[in-house]
């Protein structure tokens, strides 16, 4: 297992050009176009294997014409019956296909984001896959595609733990897990804290890969890289709107990633922009996972009363133990 995602150092991200807008509105073009595509290739199939289906389809239009016409010339038609008669022709086709060994649903439009038809929009609001995708876009700089890939539950394993670090490393996979299947219904904060090596970041990356497929909102930074960020927008005069977007999306995104928190220089302006966005956060119930190599003593005495607080009383803490599995890899 890899635990080290990213370096430390990150440049400050700027917003979105029209170039990157309109390179994310060609992908949800080609989307479409490739829906497209295949809802006309599922059709063919369907009318050459299935001619008695495109008969019934001719017959739904039929009827439903026919009854717009009598509308239109003033005469007075059930819609009731019509009704009944276009829903015993649905049925008609859904058995169709199910005796094909085909489902129902087979022909109905296909969409890689259900929620948003793969406009990128629902009633006028961004969809949640748009905000990702500007995400991964605006903070691609900070290595979470990378990440992704190094860590996930695919790789997983139990084979570098023994005694009481396996069972502490069980019981964080379990809480991750847990985490993640109620992340929609309750709010929750995860904290894990522990030795170098010992799984922290990999987790991390397992519950950040997890939400992001369920189409979930995620910001991950190491501490050093996130504060350089918040440095260099909050002391940048010129621009206001890049401060004002950067602030929002720390503060909103469904889930805040804080990598290695101990790593940063810790000064007054990094304890009071780590008080802020755990507070925020926390009044917005948004969800945030950090991981340190320090233990909670150690980060009682480094940050304020108050961060202290907030975080063990406002968050889920896992201890993590063991030997360096980067070390005990190399070894073998």
């Amino acid at each position: 297992m890899s635990h080290r995602f990213v370096s430390e150092k990150k440049e400050a991200p700027v917003p979105l050009t029209n170039t990157q807008y309109d390179r994310i509105f060609r992908q949800y073009e080609e989307k479409q176009r490739q829906n497209r595509l295949e809802m006309e290739r599922r059709r063919s199939y369907v009318y050459e294997q299935l001619p008695r289906y495109q008969e019934l389809e001719d017959l739904t239009a039929s009827l439903s014409v026919a009854h717009g016409k009598k509308m239109l010339s003033g005469e007075e038609t059930s819609l009731g019956q019509l009704r009944e008669r276009l829903a015993d022709l649905k049925q008609q086709k859904n058995q169709l296909l199910l005796d094909a060994g085909l489902p129902a649903d087979y022909l109905e439009p296909v969409f890689i984001c259900p929620d948003c038809r793969d406009t990128g929009y629902i009633d006028r609001e961004k969809c949640h896959c748009l905000k990702q995708a500007e995400i991964s876009l605006l903070y691609e700089q900070s290595g979470i595609q990378d990440m992704l890939k190094r860590n996930n539950f695919n790789l997983l394993s139990y084979d570098y733990y023994t005694g009481e670090a396996l069972a502490l490393f069980r019981h964080a996979v379990e809480t991750c897990q847990s985490f993640i299947k109620n992340f929609n219904s309750d709010y929750r904060n995860l904290f894990f804290y522990g030795t170098v090596g010992t799984g922290k970041s990999f987790l991390s990356g397992c519950v950040a890969k997890e939400l992001m497929d369920q189409g979930h909102a995620v910001i991950y930074f190491g501490a050093a890289g996130l504060f350089d960020l918040l440095s260099s927008v909050s002391f940048n005069a010129k621009n206001r709107d890049e401060r004002q977007n950067t602030y929002s999306d720390l503060y909103r995104c469904d889930l805040l990633i804080i990598d290695d928190l101990g790593t940063e220089l810790t000064n007054q302006f990094t304890a009071s922009q780590l008080f802020s966005l755990l507070n925020e956060r926390h009044l917005g119930k948004k969800s945030t996972l950090i991981s340190t190599n320090f233990s909670l003593a150690e980060l009682r005495d480094r940050y304020s009363d108050r961060i202290f607080s907030r975080i063990t009383s406002n968050f889920e803490v896992c201890r993590l133990a063991g030997e360096d599995i980067r070390m005990y890899r190399l070894r073998k």
